[in-house]
């Protein structure tokens, strides 16, 4: 077994898509149209689904916006420096949530950001987490 996707609702799956592949550097491995359900799948991530976990984008047409509730925590990307990752992220217009920084109980560099729809994305800088 292995881990394939993990689904976020969108509003617009066009600003999702930007935010993943233009601030994130993900690229766009596919997207599906089906007009009968009235829905739209962007898969997208920083390899391809046969080797890597990847983010699905689901963007229902009828729907602009999603209440995320308290349940869903954030999704994590490790980068090379947490703190060059959130000043990239401000340049393009995003939003840090919690600057790049060691953990409050621990040496593990993190950092929050946000995407348009308000996910949660943590940056972990690689080499200074426990794994």
């Amino acid at each position: 077994m292995r881990l394939l996707h993990t689904m976020l609702r969108v509003g617009n799956l066009d600003r999702s898509i930007a935010f993943y592949t233009q601030i994130l550097g993900m690229k766009v491995l596919r997207r599906e149209e089906f007009p009968d359900g009235k829905f739209t799948l962007a898969f997208v991530g920083y390899g391809g689904e046969r080797d890597h976990t990847v983010l699905e984008l689901t963007h229902n047409w009828d729907t602009e916006s999603y209440d995320l509730g308290n349940a869903f925590g954030h999704i994590a990307i490790e980068v090379d420096d947490a703190y060059a990752a959130c000043e990239k992220v401000k340049q393009a217009g995003g939003t840090v949530t919690r600057e790049a920084g060691p953990m409050k109980h621990g040496k593990t560099v993190i950092a929050f950001i946000q995407d348009p729809d308000g996910y949660k994305i943590e940056f972990i800088q690689k080499g200074t987490a426990g794994y």
